[in-house]
């Protein structure tokens, strides 16, 4: 630390604390438009790749695997991520970004790429292997510059970038595909991440532990046990795990649903194409506003009531999602344009417990653990959420198609998804009664 221990108040950052957070921000805003890109472009790759539902040739499985896309996205992320976790919480952590950085920017770039459906595949695999080696890594710098006090809303504006990324990469994708070729909405990712990666490599590591006013000592795997003996963090990663099941598959297959199933049927090629970026267009500009004023006012709430409501950032998270559920619901049956409204609130209360409940893992897990606490939780929060839920929506879509409807329903895959929504409101108000305690031990509990 390059400011002596007796002259830094209880409240204050590390210095430095700010421009790496800044950093950090970006190459997370990075991560979330390269991820977004493809949810945008999935029609006109699924009908480049598979032809036209009721046109001869048409794959009659092209649904469930443009949903394997992201579940093989997915499956690379969360295998890999306790790996990074581990080394994260041993070697610097801005090498490790900054390789991950360059392979994924590079296997974006090589979706453009792609001819056919194996190709895509692996390059979106290959994405997923270098995401991994950010996620579980990055909260863990802002939570060691950070004191607690100030972690919620610290962690807010981290995670903003989930909900602006996501939409400048359904913005950026529909608009791209419109005006040249979905190819090139993942070419322009490669300059950014490149120049981002060379960025950390100028930054020092900052010690483990330094905002907790503790020193890390090496530990064992043995000692990663620990977790599983920690409520708050238990309940968490199940309410997590429960939110992230329902949101990824739903935002997996938005642009496609709301185009191609609430929306009437274009007249032409052209006109679909126009329609798309359309959509594209307005729904992320919905998660952009929705989502990052609910994951700020989320990381808001949390802190300040967290001098009333000891686990107050449970108590925000399981609000959101309990009241989300209906938004859901009116998403899938009000007619538009009303469903827009039902749109945006849905996207803010499933984003209003994105703040608090990263958050909740930096405060209860030991510093010396906190990489691999975070990693522990992206496997099961994708292993058992939005790894599988692109896939069963896309199951249950080509299991309803008859020559009736050759689209399937996918009104009912989304609804069966949503009652998870439920579940992960009761899960995060079970945890409330922990947080203190489990936040008040986490310095200590590996001694």
């Amino acid at each position: 630390m390059n400011t002596p221990e007796g002259t830094r108040g209880p409240d204050a950052p590390l210095p430095g604390a700010r421009n790496a957070l800044v950093l950090l921000l970006l190459i997370n805003l990075f991560n979330y438009i390269d991820r977004y890109i493809l949810a945008s472009t999935l029609s006109p790759i699924s009908a480049e790749l598979f032809g036209t539902p009721g046109e001869a040739g048409y794959d009659p499985n092209a649904a469930a695997k443009m949903g394997l896309l992201g579940t093989g996205f997915m499956v690379a992320y969360m295998v890999l991520a306790p790996l990074f976790g581990y080394l994260g919480d041993r070697f610097n952590r801005w090498i490790l970004i900054a390789i991950g950085l360059v392979l994924w920017s590079l296997a974006s770039a090589g979706s453009g790429l792609a001819t056919t459906f194996g190709f895509l595949l692996l390059m979106r695999i290959l994405v997923g292997v270098g995401e991994s080696a950010y996620a579980p890594v990055a909260p863990t710098l802002i939570a060691d510059m950070y004191p607690v006090r100030r972690r919620g809303a610290v962690m807010a504006w981290f995670y903003a970038a989930i909900p602006v990324g996501s939409a400048l990469g359904y913005v950026l994708g529909g608009l791209l595909a419109k005006w040249m070729t979905w190819h090139w909405a993942f070419f322009v990712t490669l300059p950014p991440g490149i120049i981002l990666a060379a960025w950390c490599l100028f930054k020092k590591e900052t010690p483990r532990g330094a905002a907790d006013r503790t020193s890390a000592r090496p530990f064992s795997l043995k000692d990663c046990l620990v977790l599983l003996r920690i409520p708050s963090y238990v309940i968490n990663v199940a309410g997590m795990t429960a939110m992230t099941f329902a949101i990824g598959g739903i935002s997996y297959w938005a642009p496609k649903y709301l185009v191609e199933y609430r929306m009437p049927p274009a007249a032409s090629a052209e006109a679909q194409a126009a329609l798309n970026a359309e959509v594209s267009f307005a729904f992320g500009a919905i998660t952009a506003v929705a989502g990052l004023t609910a994951t700020l006012l989320g990381g808001w709430a949390g802190d300040k009531l967290r001098t009333r409501f000891p686990g107050s950032y449970f108590l925000v998270s399981a609000a959101g999602m309990l009241a989300g559920f209906p938004m859901l619901l009116g998403v899938l049956y009000a007619p538009f344009p009303l469903a827009w409204v039902f749109v945006f609130l849905a996207v803010f209360c499933l984003f209003f417990n994105t703040g608090p409940s990263n958050t909740i893992i930096a405060n209860v897990a030991p510093p010396q653990i906190r990489a691999t606490a975070y990693a522990f939780c992206i496997f099961v929060i994708h292993a058992l959420g939005d790894a599988i839920s692109p896939a069963i929506i896309g199951w249950i879509t080509d299991r309803t198609r008859t020559p009736e409807n050759p689209k399937g329903d996918m009104t009912l895959a989304f609804l069966v998804v949503s009652f998870i929504v439920l579940l992960g409101g009761v899960l995060w108000a079970l945890g409330t009664r922990h947080l203190a305690r489990d936040t008040a031990a986490a310095p200590s509990r590996l001694p």
